[in-house]
């Protein structure tokens, strides 16, 4: 439960502070307010500032999950949030758990058997509802919302997906928060490379000066890289990734109140049903 409301609660902050200074400033701050807010945790609770007693294993596939989970992955769907806004883009999120499977199943060699192939139909159903429409003009079924942005959240999701099996496979019994550490170090390093060579570090100079997006991103970090995702982690040392996946992936259904409140957006009766089977989905998925 805390795990969902913390990946709400980014969501909101990051659109906001996104539409202020822009998707790539607004991950390279992210990280390091998130880095400093985890160091402090860490330090009263393990009495270490940095991952100092990380192994080489952890280092290796820890790094290779921050370069895709946190760099290529958040990079696309913190600009998806632009694009199509994040209630769509976290129904887009929702095909990671599917992915996460076939993956499993590709690489791994676990079995996909005909409950978790009907669990992935009914996501894409449900995917399918909401971003899909009849044109009353040409009377053909179109895309209802921007394909750039859509295909921005579904990159994300895929980053998700890929950054979550290794951070599973690195991690072992390490702790959770120390990993997450390890992984925003690569994403820091990676952000500051692109920054550096887009020539935008005048971007993040101003970003500074924004207070109100500055606040925006450092409450947002709280409850996404600090909070968001240390629990992420935490619940894979208890329970499997699809498990874990399918908890996150109810934030199309409850993300949808604060939508309302806040951007004043309004989903159809039609919208509302995609995102409620895409839920029941991924539960199908991987609950029975």
């Amino acid at each position: 439960m805390v795990l969902r409301f913390a990946g709400q609660c980014q969501l909101f902050f990051f659109e906001l502070s996104g539409k202020k200074v822009g998707s790539l400033t607004v991950n390279f701050i992210r990280l390091i307010t998130g880095f400093i807010f985890i160091s402090i945790f860490t330090f009263f609770s393990r009495g270490l500032l940095l991952p100092v007693d990380a192994t080489s294993r952890h280092w290796i596939f820890l790094s290779i999950s921050g370069l895709i989970g946190f760099f290529i992955g958040d990079l696309f769907l913190i600009q998806s949030y632009l694009e199509v806004g994040s209630r769509i883009s976290m129904l887009i999120m929702a095909t990671s758990p599917p992915i996460t499977a076939l993956m499993g199943y590709v690489i791994f060699g676990e079995t996909l058997g005909l409950i978790s192939l009907i669990g992935m139909a009914i996501t894409l159903t449900g995917i399918a509802l909401v971003i899909l429409g009849k044109n009353p003009e040409e009377k053909k079924i179109q895309v209802k919302y921007s394909v750039k942005g859509l295909t921005y959240a579904f990159l994300g999701a895929l980053g998700q997906a890929v950054g979550l099996m290794f951070s599973k496979y690195g991690m072992g019994d390490y702790n959770p928060f120390a990993a997450t550490q390890v992984r925003m170090v690569t994403g820091l390093i990676s952000f500051a490379a692109l920054i550096f060579y887009r020539k935008q570090w005048g971007n993040v100079k101003e970003a500074f000066k924004n207070m109100r997006a500055l606040t925006e991103i450092s409450i947002g970090s709280i409850f996404g890289p600090f909070i968001g995702v240390g629990l992420s982690l935490l619940s894979l040392q208890y329970t499997s990734a699809g498990i874990s996946s399918t908890i996150t992936a109810i934030v199309p259904v409850t993300i949808i109140p604060i939508s309302i409140l806040v951007f004043n957006d309004r989903p159809k009766v039609k919208e509302l049903l995609g995102a409620l089977v895409t839920v029941i989905g991924v539960g199908v998925l991987f609950l029975f």
